[in-house]
């Protein structure tokens, strides 16, 4: 007959909840995981996070499928917000030097290095959230077994998050692969390669690594002195496939097969909306292709964070969200096209400024000309006429769109004001440096007319009439025969250099 524990008569006044609610007596009352343990682990999910963040960042500019980059976009800022609270968490815990930027084991960083290679959208889909994601769901829940809920109660709050959060990429992930199909070379290429070098990193967490090593690293990892991370004999032995070649970033935009036109500049949607001859019903038009254009903003910063190494994380994580609000707003043209009735897929999508910029720029002249057209978005000329102009077409849709737009802009410019300018003497010279290097890639509407990539078609007077016939109503003659063109002139309405 076993013999009752005083834990099993224990009551709290008035039957109230135990401990604040985080668990019972009985369940704080086992020992659970060490401080020591607790970091080793958190570290793990640390380094995951990261990498991921990476690899969904590196892969928004070359992949095609338009829902695909704003996914990538939404995820990759959700793991920066994981890193940020990760750190924060392991520097409360007694841990100086932290490490974070250590690998933690050789075969974890040829697992990530892998999925970041991949060749295909199957391949990086199915790698990052069938084998990546999903492991880490496991690992993160096993932490939240194992330690003690009332010791580390703080650590299973930021946890609690990134399983939700983490829980919602997963399901997406197998969404994408149910509507895409895998493949053969999905399944071996995970069977062969990824789950063999998790199997040596003892896991996602380590754990399978430390039973068999007595509470520690697997044996003979040791650390690097020039890159302060996990060396080993056995790190060129990794079992590797595409990343056999060290991954190199590809900065051409890419586009499935609805973006008809790319290099279409035939439509100046900002000399139409700043108007005043013209209404503000058909301007709502013009502003959701304005939103549904920012698609090349994610494309273009993804190189930005992706080629500018050695930032404090906060640099990361600011740049993320202000990445993915971009993606955002090109959705919310989207969602506003589709509810005018307007097949979105007539407006000739550029991606003429994210491949220039891409190409014939650096990081920082990138950053430039981003924080250069922010800033111009600020006077009452920028986002508050657009923001009022929604509100003048009586569309209460359009107005919220542009609204958050708008917050969503201050907000960017701040960002650009903390990381980007502190690198210039003054904002005067941080902004002539944008100005310039906008002014140095956007006078090609003759070159790619004359390389027949586009004829610059004037698109507008098909997506105006589809908008007017899903309305009832007839087209306005003067707004129907707008034609005004970008060739020599910019998104602000700048003169610019003639080719």
């Amino acid at each position: 007959m076993s013999t009752p524990t005083p834990l099993a008569g224990y009551t709290s006044y008035k039957g109230l909840p135990q401990l604040a609610g985080l668990c019972t007596v009985e369940e704080a009352a086992r020992p659970g995981l060490g401080v020591e343990e607790c970091v080793r682990r958190l570290k793990r999910f640390h380094y995951c996070f990261k990498r991921l963040h990476q690899i969904l960042t590196a892969r928004i500019t070359s992949e095609p499928i338009y829902e695909l980059k704003t996914a990538f976009a939404h995820h990759a800022y959700l793991c920066a917000e994981h890193v940020a609270a990760l750190r924060s968490r392991i520097g409360e815990m007694r841990e100086p030097p932290l490490g974070l930027e250590d690998v933690p084991h050789p075969a974890l960083e040829a697992f990530f290095d892998e999925i970041l290679a991949a060749p295909t959208t199957e391949e990086l889909v199915a790698g990052v959230y069938l084998d990546a994601v999903g492991a880490l769901e496991v690992a993160i829940q096993t932490y939240m077994t194992d330690t003690n809920p009332l010791t580390d109660a703080p650590s299973r709050r930021a946890l609690r998050f990134a399983q939700i959060e983490l829980d919602e990429m997963n399901r997406y992930g197998r969404a994408v692969i149910a509507s895409l199909g895998t493949t053969s070379k999905c399944c071996e290429w995970s069977d062969s390669i990824l789950q063999p070098l998790l199997d040596l990193a003892g896991g996602i967490d380590g754990v399978a690594s430390t039973q068999a090593s007595g509470g520690r690293e697997s044996p003979g990892d040791t650390q690097s002195p020039t890159t302060g991370g996990l060396t080993s004999p056995a790190r060129q032995d990794m079992p590797r496939r595409y990343s056999a070649k060290p991954y190199v970033y590809d900065p051409v935009p890419k586009r499935d097969e609805r973006f008809t036109d790319p290099w279409n500049q035939g439509v100046n949607a900002e000399s139409f909306l700043y108007n005043p001859a013209f209404p503000a019903r058909p301007k709502a038009l013009m502003m959701l292709y304005k939103r549904l254009r920012e698609i090349d903003v994610p494309e273009m910063m993804a190189s930005i964070i992706t080629q500018t190494p050695g930032k404090p994380w906060g640099y990361y994580r600011d740049m993320s969200r202000q990445l993915w609000d971009e993606a955002r707003h090109a959705m919310m043209g989207e969602v506003g096209f589709v509810a005018l009735g307007v097949d979105w897929t007539k407006a000739k999508i550029t991606f003429n400024w994210s491949h220039r910029l891409n190409t014939e720029c650096s990081p920082m002249e990138r950053h430039g000309v981003l924080f250069f057209i922010e800033q111009g978005l600020m006077p009452k000329t920028g986002k508050r006429y657009e923001f009022e102009t929604g509100q003048a077409t009586g569309l209460p849709l359009i107005a919220t769109i542009q609204d958050f737009d708008w917050a969503d802009e201050v907000l960017h410019s701040q960002i650009g004001r903390l990381w980007y300018v502190p690198q210039f003497g003054s904002l005067k010279e941080a902004l002539e440096y944008g100005d310039a290097a906008w002014s140095k890639i956007l006078s090609n509407w003759t070159t790619v007319k004359e390389q027949g990539l586009t004829k610059h078609e004037n698109w507008w007077p098909a997506v105006y009439e589809m908008a007017c016939k899903a309305e009832g109503v007839p087209p306005d003659p003067a707004v129907l025969a707008f034609d005004e063109t970008y060739e020599g002139k910019r998104a602000d309405l700048q003169r610019i250099a003639a080719e």
